[in-house]
């Protein structure tokens, strides 16, 4: 019975497609849905490490044990260690990950050559 009410909402035949324009190839795509994702997770994070940073100094300044103080500000160089790891990997992608492009050859070459027999014509080796 679950399959009879399952099978027309899956066989509805409505179309799915990968992009908006269509114009673009699948790397274009993946790579702008890992930037969003990142963006994403870097704004989400920011806001909860400054949530958690107040909570932590509020309970280091208002406890009255100096385990719990200490606790509070270990807590709170995690916190912070712990964004900076987030938002070092955006630094990381924006600023060092565009110097290796040129070196990396394009997927089209790569699928040129290993389509015509991977050598050049002259038959030297490069």
């Amino acid at each position: 019975m679950l399959l009879g009410f399952c099978l027309p909402v899956l066989t509805s035949g409505v179309p799915v497609f990968a992009t908006t324009t269509g114009n673009e190839d699948m790397w274009t795509v993946a790579q702008a849905v890992i930037v969003d994702l990142y963006n994403h997770i870097a704004g989400i994070s920011t806001v909860l490490a400054a949530l958690m940073s107040a909570i932590a100094v509020i309970g280091a300044k208002m406890s009255n044990n100096q385990h719990k103080t200490d606790n509070a500000w270990d807590w709170l160089r995690r916190i912070w260690i712990c964004w900076a790891i987030i938002n070092g990997i955006g630094a990381f992608i924006a600023y060092i990950a565009p110097l290796f492009a040129s070196h990396v050859p394009s997927l089209e070459d790569a699928l040129g050559s290993a389509s015509s027999g991977g050598g050049n014509s002259s038959g030297s080796v490069v």
